[in-house]
């Protein structure tokens, strides 16, 4: 991950993710890249909780990657630097953050499952950061494997143009190797050594007559992506392997193909030519287009992977160490860092002196004195820093482009098990929401309720299970309650009247109150329809309106906020004693209760705005549940690539847990937006 001392040349450094649908088999790979480049000594398996790159407890447990883990290893003369992201849809925070610092990636495939849907969402994701890509066909040596089909979704699915560079020779039980395009070589893997010996050589003539149309599609698909093989090709020269792969990684790094390779990484088979691959053809810091900041004026900045320039650096995620500190991973964008140096946050206007710099290796820290352009290294020493942040050197004040966080889509009330751990409870949620920034906490001021949301019931699951292993706080979890207000069916007058006994007499008031439905969103206000010479100090009308203002606050039958209602001061007699402020209140006050009480009160939802975009195929199941909701579709519209566009709006109460909803019923390609739109009445069929 760091680039070792003397440093390698920036052309030598592959910083790359690893990205898929959950269960591709990421992990499997990072892991078998780990041990053929000799970063490790043992095959770690995700199945048996021993994978590198899954460290967090909760990991090893569930089996997924939750968390993108960072390592680095070496591969002919290359440092790669490497990002294992999730594949749950629930944790795209961290493909996203991952994304946006890399500077390639491997798309991994299962050869069974296709292009499966959370495969869309992060290629589409890289394919927004611009991020050149080799795809992974992994588990050829699984039943039901089709290769082809794969690479014919890659081309339908995901608009990319793949190049098939390995071809596997044989599927399912009969998988023997891999045929290689570019050098027209067959490669086999020993068993007896994991996979660690690849054995290759010419392809067998009947290989080799196979091969010679699957070699021709390669030269005729990279020669409509370069010129140079178009002119070779028409004149039916020969072609070496340099000049291929030359025009290959021209092509890759200007996102014109995707080469493809072929291989099971659960069998150690595919694996070395997949390395060849992210060397040969994703791009080194200096082959991408300089990066672009701007200054506080808002001028425009490139940034240049140079050594020698002023320091600028993206801070694409915070972890908690021991003893409450922060470890902030950094992608160097150029200038060099070093241990003591000062940085400036510019987004803040602070200054921050570096403690220390780490090479991080999965769970495991190396402490490096110096950092340089390229690298990706871990910081602590960074107070205030948060995701997406900038860091630069002081004589040159740059903003990096942030990382943009998805809104959380469901929320959950927490409360300790113990009450005086309320105070601790705060502290843990607020270092997990610095972690995380698709974790939100806020405390409700209507119910006193903390509620936490996030991205999905297994992202909530994973950050309450870590609150009691990583905070010792045991919380009690629920839904949160649903805040409603109230309104009136109906008019209605009603009458109130106080006497406050005196020496030799009272004071006395007496009020008359009307109330009225106002249409929805309307809200709340007060009227006097006094004439404007009644007898009546300004003092007390003023006082009466604002006893109207506060009645209106706490409704007749569950004491929540009134909305849509006016409310009319239509008289105010006082007592030839002259009324006192607390009588006028107290007459008032009555009139107003024996008015609501006979205006038909109801309940009123909060009613949410939505917008949930589904492949065609779904909307029809889609639309029948939003009815079971008492949802309303208000419009709809078709999307490019064959998706429409919904646009419903339904009560809170019954959206707890939609997010999985619409996952299950549009296997995982659906994606929806929710927010508050007004409060109405809500009428129920059957049970709540």
């Amino acid at each position: 991950m760091f680039s070792l001392t003397p440093p390698n040349p920036k052309s030598l450094i592959r910083n790359i993710g690893v990205i898929a649908h959950i269960d591709a088999g990421k992990t499997t790979l990072t892991e078998r890249i780990l041990y053929y480049t000799g970063r490790t000594h043992k095959l770690g398996e995700v199945h048996d909780g021993e994978a590198t790159m899954d460290f967090l407890p909760e990991e090893q447990d569930r089996g997924i990657t939750i968390m993108s883990a960072v390592t680095s290893c070496q591969w002919k003369g290359a440092t790669v630097n490497i990002i294992d992201t999730p594949g749950h849809v629930d944790f795209t925070i961290e493909v996203e953050r991952s994304l946006r610092v890399l500077d390639g990636a491997v798309g991994v495939f299962c050869a069974v499952g296709g292009v499966q849907p959370q495969s869309e969402t992060v290629w589409r994701q890289a394919d927004r950061h611009r991020v050149p890509k080799i795809a992974f066909v992994n588990k050829i040596d699984r039943i039901g494997a089709d290769f082809d089909k794969v690479v014919g979704e890659l081309r339908a699915k995901l608009a990319a143009t793949p190049l098939v560079i390995t071809r596997p020779v044989g599927e399912e039980d009969d998988f023997r190797g891999v045929a290689d395009l570019i050098d027209l070589k067959f490669y086999s893997w020993d068993d007896d050594s994991l996979g660690a010996e690849m054995l290759e050589g010419p392809l067998p003539p009947a290989l080799a007559a196979e091969m010679a149309e699957e070699r021709k599609k390669f030269l005729e698909t990279l020669a409509e992506a370069s010129d140079e093989v178009m002119e070779l090709y028409l004149a039916d020269a020969e072609i070496d392997p340099a000049t291929l792969r030359k025009a290959i990684r021209e092509a890759t790094i200007a996102l014109k193909l995707v080469p493809v390779y072929a291989g099971a990484a659960l069998r150690n088979k595919g694996v070395q030519p997949l390395l060849d691959g992210i060397v040969d053809f994703l791009p080194a810091p200096p082959d991408l287009p300089p990066v672009r900041a701007t200054t506080a004026e808002g001028a425009e900045v490139l940034i240049e992977p140079k050594d020698g320039d002023p320091l600028a650096a993206l801070v694409f995620k915070i972890q908690m160490m021991e003893q409450g500190r922060k470890l902030s991973f950094t992608r160097i964008y150029s200038g060099t860092l070093a241990e003591g140096g000062e940085v400036l946050n510019p987004r803040r206007g602070q200054k921050d002196k570096i403690g220390r710099i780490f090479r991080i290796n999965a769970g495991k820290r190396d402490r490096v004195p110096v950092a340089r352009a390229g690298d990706l290294v871990g910081l602590v020493g960074l107070r205030a820093t948060i995701t997406g942040d900038t860091i630069c050197a002081e004589e040159r004040p740059v903003l990096l482009e942030t990382i943009q966080a998805a809104d959380p889509v469901i929320s959950v009330a927490v409360e300790p098990e113990s009450s005086g751990d309320g105070p601790k409870l705060l502290e843990a949620l607020g270092k997990l929401a610095e972690e995380d920034p698709t974790f939100k906490i806020k405390v409700d001021e209507d119910t006193g309720q903390t509620i936490v949301s996030g991205m999905g019931e297994l992202h909530l699951e994973v950050l309450i299970h870590r609150l009691g292993r990583e905070h010792n706080v045991v919380t009690r979890v629920g839904k949160p309650q649903v805040v409603r207000r109230e309104t009136i069916a109906a008019a209605a007058e009603g009458e109130g009247s106080f006497a406050k006994p005196l020496a030799g007499g009272a004071k006395q008031a007496r009020a008359k109150v009307s109330v009225r439905p106002l249409a929805r969103g309307e809200g709340a206000r007060v009227v006097s329809s006094l004439a404007p010479d009644a007898p009546v100090p300004a003092a007390l009308l003023r006082a009466a309106l604002d006893t109207l203002a506060d009645g209106l606050g706490a409704g007749p039958l569950w004491g929540y906020p009134l909305l849509d209602i006016e409310a009319t001061l239509k008289e105010l007699e006082l007592g030839e004693a002259l009324a006192d402020e607390p009588t006028a209140r107290i007459a008032v006050s009555q009139a107003l209760r024996q008015a609501l009480s006979g205006a038909s009160a109801v309940l009123m939802e909060p009613i949410m705005k939505m917008e949930i975009a589904s492949p065609e195929e779904f909307v029809g199941e889609i639309m029948g549940d939003l009815a079971s909701r008492q949802g309303r579709v208000e419009d709809m519209a078709s999307l490019p690539g064959g998706s429409s566009l919904i646009k419903a709006q339904a009560p809170l109460a019954a959206l707890f847990g939609y997010s999985t909803a619409i996952r299950s019923q549009t296997q995982g390609r659906g994606s929806f937006l929710m927010s508050f739109d007004h409060f109405d009445v809500v009428e129920r069929k059957g049970k709540n």
